[in-house]
């Protein structure tokens, strides 16, 4: 392929609206363009790239034996509503009606319109198991898309279902899939963890993600290094660091302080000279059930997910509210003296606190659990670095990270609300047991690039590379097209895809896009090397060069790919 020849549209200077790295360095190097918000057109260089990525998908899809299909991206609401999620997803879902006044959506995934395909065609234990495929374009309604190709409205995912007799058949295709997830990102050339998730909206018992770590990750995990407990923070469990005493403790008698104007753990603390550690942070809370109150330590933050999962859904209560339903003002609440319900973090179970004295301008020394205040005793802190690994109490470490990839454990939520029944051995009717495992290509390509690159550009893994080789001949010189002619076919004879810069443009200019680019390999050919009957062989992700014989660059490439 000729540089002259393909659409590489490279800008000189950083997009005003890009922040993410990977979104700076796809713009300028011609990769994408948008559209509008949150919708992106995938340029020539870029698509390459995608192919490549779904190319190493299918071939690990097709290895553990599942099958390929297309599903519409229209769908009937009645399906969805059969379920129940037409009316649980919110703004996301992207709705419209057709001619016919009919309710339609565009599909932000493909769960109910797979199992209402095995309702219709599986019918015994005979045609089990099955595991089926696609790569289809998805449309979430996303409220701020942001980070270019990592954030968007519409996207290409690959989506597999599995269908199983049994919860051994569904473990063994989980496991199936996990497997064929790892040799899919290290082919692809990733950094990347399996973490322990939240199945969210998609329902069922248990759920891992794939996460790409990167600054620019919307997700944060945390990872023990020593016994390789690995979460989501939005389900992790931790430990909490142990309270920072100084000594003052003992003398806590249940006493009153005052505490002016004092309202937060971070003034309330520096006031007393007392650690946050030491401190009950008490939050009036309503849910669909009442008020109650729920307690984290001090310097601790409450994790609303794993809270909203024992209560359903919640909100903070109101200044106002606050004064009504515990006739103290916000800021000095304490968990004694209430009839409320009261939800405590599991840190809280044993100490000496302090907290809010139920008296405006005051807070109360000495509190203990059990002894002033019961509790249902669970944890809502959120996880962080520094905190105890849950399993083997080692220090935590906290990353951002892009989720790449995503496995369910549905088992029967959707084969019961649609019907999906097979016969058993027996002749029993039995629910079909469902697994449902997502990827992101273009979220592979983002992390990528957010994984590798340097000042100058990109460093595309060679895996997923829009070309192998790029060739810079430095001179419009005839004897120097006819080596890159002539070096350009040997490569290709050696199934290396091939861009030569066939451009007129100075050296520096080629250089600079070539880093720009990313591709893993340049063959820099000049008059001067020429004479001294050699050429350049610049490694870009080493940033080495290499001197030899224009005979040898095919050779020597394909050894370092091997390497790679």
């Amino acid at each position: 392929m000729r540089f002259s020849k393909i659409f590489i549209p490279t800008l000189r200077e950083t997009p005003a609206e890009a922040e993410a790295v990977s979104h700076v360095m796809m713009l300028r190097a011609g990769y994408v363009r948008q559209l509008a918000s949150g919708l992106y057109i995938y340029l020539p260089l870029a698509w390459r790239v995608m192919r490549k990525i779904m190319r190493i998908i299918r071939e690990e899809m097709d290895a553990i034996e599942a099958q390929e299909i297309s599903m519409p991206s229209l769908h009937p609401s009645e399906i969805w509503q059969k379920t129940g999620r037409w009316d649980t997803i919110g703004d996301e879902m992207l709705r419209l009606k057709d001619r016919g006044g009919r309710d339609m959506c565009l599909g932000m995934t493909h769960e109910e319109i797979v199992t209402w395909l095995a309702s219709s065609e599986i019918r015994s234990y005979r045609d089990l198991p099955q595991t089926w495929y696609q790569m289809q374009t998805k449309f979430r309604d996303e409220a701020r898309p942001k980070s270019g190709i990592l954030r968007t409205r519409e996207f290409i995912m690959k989506d597999s279902y599995s269908f199983d007799m049994d919860e051994n058949g569904l473990e063994e295709n989980y496991r199936k899939h996990a497997e064929a997830y790892h040799r899919i990102f290290n082919r692809c050339g990733l950094e990347f963890y399996q973490v322990d998730s939240d199945p969210g909206m998609m329902g069922g018992a248990t759920a891992h993600e794939f996460m790409a770590p990167s600054p620019a990750g919307e997700d944060t995990i945390v990872l023990c290094s020593s016994c390789g407990y690995s979460a989501n923070v939005e389900l992790a469990g931790s430990v909490p660091t142990e309270q920072v005493l100084n000594g003052d403790e003992k003398n806590w008698k249940g006493d009153e302080v005052s505490t002016p104007e004092k309202r937060t753990v971070a003034e309330v603390s520096a006031f007393l000279k007392t650690d946050p550690s030491c401190f009950i942070k008490s939050l009036l809370l309503i849910s669909a059930d009442g008020p109650f109150l729920a307690l984290v330590r001090g310097d601790q933050e409450l994790h609303e997910m794993k809270l909203q999962r024992i209560v359903g859904e919640f909100r903070p209560a109101q200044k106002d509210e606050v004064r009504e339903i515990l006739k103290v003002e916000a800021g000095f609440i304490g968990p004694h003296s209430h009839s409320l319900k009261i939800i405590a973090d599991n840190v809280l179970r044993d100490g000496h606190f302090i907290s809010g004295a139920n008296k405006e301008g005051y807070h109360k020394r000495g509190i203990k659990p059990d002894l002033d205040f019961n509790a249902d005793w669970q944890d809502i802190h959120l996880a962080r670095g520094g905190d105890g690994c849950p399993v083997c109490s080692a220090p935590l470490e906290e990353k951002k990270a892009i989720e790449i990839g995503n496995i369910f454990k549905l088992g029967t939520k959707y084969s019961h609300s649609l019907k999906a029944m097979y016969l058993d051995e027996k002749g029993n009717e039995m629910p079909l047991v469902m697994g449902s495992y997502g990827i992101g290509p273009a979220r592979i390509a983002a992390a990528a690039v957010e994984q590798k690159n340097d000042k100058d550009g990109i460093v595309w893994p060679a895996s997923i590379a829009p070309f192998d080789v790029e060739i810079l001949p430095l001179a419009s010189d005839d004897d120097i097209s006819e080596v890159a002619a002539e070096m350009s076919r040997s490569l290709e004879d050696e199934r290396l895809d091939v861009l030569i810069d066939d451009r007129n443009e100075r050296p520096g200019v080629k250089f600079k896009d070539a880093d720009l680019l990313g591709i893993p390999f340049q063959v820099i050919i000049g008059k001067k090397g020429l004479k001294d009957g050699v050429v350049e062989l610049k490694i870009r992700e080493k940033r080495e060069t290499e001197r030899l014989a224009p005979s040898g660059v095919a050779t020597r490439i394909k050894e370092l790919l091997k390497d790679m």
